[in-house]
């Protein structure tokens, strides 16, 4: 049950990204005069924000496995328990026994709902990362449309989309550059879903 929010984050970022490409406009091939190549995961693992972000939703993610871990520790003692005091009986013998049938079954029932609360905190953890995000992506889309404006540029795409492209026309450097002077840091906070795990968490 390890958490590992920058992988989460470079995943989601992929899927805004491309919409801030689609964002910027689409011309066909045969018109297209200039094109222009951005690396999103480098943007993301090498900008200040991005880093303030992957390391803040790090914090986090160790804060919801600690609560988990305190979460499943019951649940272990207690397994641990029928364990020894069911390894000498048979299974027959052990479904004559209602107490420890009832047992049995509470453990099966709160091993469900650890995993339900499981899939909660991981369902915040995307939560948070995804409103952290958004006034990143805001200032990224301006950085971008103005890249595209000044180069004369009619296609911008990320470098993950292209089989080969001259380092002229990877801008990467420059997003980067000018993301930095504009936004380094950014709120952080984490956010509580639903205790039914009824949230999106798409």
């Amino acid at each position: 049950m390890t958490f590992q929010p920058s992988q989460i984050a470079s995943k989601r970022l992929r899927a805004f990204f491309a919409g801030i490409v689609l964002a910027i406009g689409t011309l066909s091939a045969a018109h297209a005069q200039n094109i222009l190549v951005i690396n999103e995961e480098t943007i993301l693992t090498e900008s200040q924000v991005g880093q303030h972000i992957a390391s803040q939703l790090e914090v986090i993610g160790r804060e919801i496995q600690t609560e988990l871990e305190a979460a499943a520790q019951p649940l272990t003692q207690e397994n641990e328990a029928l364990q020894a005091e069911t390894s000498a009986l048979s299974q027959e013998a052990i479904q004559q026994r209602p107490d420890l049938m009832q047992r049995i079954q509470q453990l099966q029932q709160n091993a469900q709902q650890l995993e339900r609360l499981r899939r909660v905190r991981q369902q915040e953890l995307v939560l948070t990362e995804r409103q952290a995000l958004q006034p990143v992506l805001q200032t990224l889309q301006t950085v971008l449309q103005e890249l595209v404006n000044e180069r004369g540029a009619t296609i911008l795409l990320d470098r993950s989309q292209v089989v080969y492209a001259a380092e002229s026309v990877d801008v990467t450097a420059a997003v980067i550059e000018r993301l930095n002077q504009r936004i380094q840091t950014t709120p952080v906070t984490r956010v509580r879903a639903p205790e039914g795990g009824s949230g999106n968490g798409q």
